[in-house]
């Protein structure tokens, strides 16, 4: 591909396949929004707009998989549309690098910040630790400082820490699923699991229903995020060209499945009575449906497994967000690139750029503080920034035909459909997501933020690109000879 190997190759398929599969989180990203499903569509939305949105996602995979296995750098998405793009491959390469910046850094705030409501729940039922915004903020620093140091001491512990992940998100769900199956006396009805509705939002035009039924899907939409991380790291994966695809697919598949299970079992334990005050619980809401139904005790037990899964997530989403501005950084694009893409030589990692990700997730949690209903803004930033990343490359790939020089992991004859019916759902779900989600929808405490941190982004990259990148960024850039990329690994290696 024409760049150093200043990462260290020591990831395999199955670690590979691991990133992806923690930073879907099942338990993080289905219960971190469990509440939104409650509010926007109920039981209804939760568990058949799971299995729409997974077959949904499970196409774009699939198209972003073929891709990959053509290009597999750390620079993923942006590179490929590079690649792709023809003439206009650095304008392409410099949005697409953008707006995966924006979704990576948002994915990263979602789950930190979705583990710290949960850290927060469970303090206060052993220490009545306050549930302030403030405190919960407290908390959110914590972890990300946390899952910075943890990034900082070398892939090597990530990876081992993300194998052991896969096995507690299996073994949790099962464990969560038996427990509310029999452990509560009473189990809403299959009816009741699958249609019943609910529309908690204010909204009350006609045809409401269907509006706050296709809203409602973030709750699914937000959890299938950060496969990408796959492509990421396929620097550092042996076999990159078949083992990133598969890590992309089979992490969809496998979190599709398991989490259609998850969140049957926690709808079905739901206490229709006292359904207000579990939705009113906002980000730890599940963790009043566990009280409702098993008392504090095995309430507090489901809930640290989450916690588990969800710190594990974390520490993931930090590991590709790192990658991503590295690569980015490499090829200029980044303020300060100089600095973002310097490698650690005794670690073998972007120490810079993991700080870069940890920081700015921090900052994008801050709204929190005046604006309640933040964290769905985070989450739809999340999916809108990552998905316009994701659905630019597979429209290139599309447009480019025979240009297209296929890898050895490729779609044959399915490539076209797949890839177009992937792009006209990304562009979907990118205006659903910036409509507003509550009613009314221009207070303090109701406003989606989503469009202005979007436009936010979309302004000063087209600024920062017709003003002045258009001149120098010519997109990824090729280091330089054989002679000279072997003399830098050469250099990486002494260092150990």
């Amino acid at each position: 591909m024409g760049y150093a190997q200043e990462l260290r190759r020591r990831m395999s398929t199955f670690n590979n396949f691991a990133v992806s599969f923690t930073i879907i989180s099942i338990l993080s990203g289905c219960l971190t929004v469990f509440y939104f499903g409650m509010t926007n569509g109920g039981p209804a939305v939760i568990t058949l707009g799971w299995p729409f949105v997974g077959i949904m996602v499970t196409l774009v995979g699939l198209a972003m998989a073929e891709v990959c296995s053509s290009y597999p750098t750390a620079g993923g998405l942006y590179y490929w549309a590079a690649k792709l793009g023809g003439a206009n491959g650095a304008g392409w390469s410099w949005f697409t690098g953008w707006f995966n910046l924006l979704g990576q850094v948002a994915i990263t705030a979602g789950i930190d910040f979705g583990l710290s409501f949960f850290v927060d729940f469970v303090l206060n039922l052993w220490f009545s630790y306050p549930t302030t915004p403030i405190a919960i903020i407290a908390v959110y620093a914590v972890v990300l400082f946390t899952h910075g140091l943890l990034n900082t001491f070398g892939v090597g512990l990530v990876a081992m820490l993300n194998d052991i992940s896969v096995w507690w998100h299996l073994v949790g769900v099962a464990v969560i699923v038996t427990v509310l199956f029999l452990i509560p006396k009473n189990h809403n009805s299959v009816s009741y699991v699958f249609t019943h509705f609910e529309n908690q939002t204010g909204f009350s035009f006609p045809l409401a229903g269907g509006y706050v039924f296709l809203t409602g899907l973030l709750n699914a939409q937000y959890t299938f995020t950060g496969y990408d991380a796959s492509a990421h790291m396929t620097e550092e994966t042996n076999n990159a060209a078949i083992a990133g695809p598969r890590g992309i697919v089979w992490s969809i598949i496998i979190s599709l499945i398991a989490g259609w299970v998850l969140l049957i079992g926690v709808t079905s334990a739901i206490v229709p009575s006292n359904y207000a005050n579990e939705f009113a619980g906002y980000v730890a809401a599940p963790g009043v449906i566990f009280i409702d139904a098993l008392g504090k005790g095995w309430a507090t037990f489901l809930l640290l497994i989450v916690i588990g899964a969800q710190f594990y997530c974390g520490m993931s989403s930090v590991t590709a967000n790192s990658r991503m501005v590295y690569a980015f950084s490499r090829d200029g694009a980044v303020p300060g690139s100089q600095f973002w893409h310097k490698i650690n030589a005794r670690t073998r990692t972007p120490t810079n750029s993991i700080w870069f990700a940890a920081v700015g997730a921090f900052i994008l949690g801050l709204p929190y503080l005046w604006n309640p209903t933040a964290y769905s803004a985070v989450t739809s930033i999340a999916v809108i920034g990552l998905y316009i990343a994701y659905g630019i490359p597979i429209l290139l790939r599309r447009l480019a035909g025979a240009r297209f020089q296929q890898g050895p992991w490729n779609l044959r004859q399915w490539s076209a459909p797949v890839g177009w019916i992937a792009v006209i759902w990304i562009a979907f779900i990118a205006i659903l997501f910036i409509l507003p989600q509550a009613a009314p929808g221009n207070t303090l405490t109701t406003f989606n933020y989503a469009p202005v941190a979007v436009g936010v982004v979309l302004l000063y990259s087209g600024a920062y690109w017709f003003l002045s990148a258009r001149n120098w960024f010519k997109g990824p850039k090729v280091q330089g000879s054989a002679d000279e990329l072997a003399r830098i690994e050469a250099e990486l290696a002494a260092h150990g």
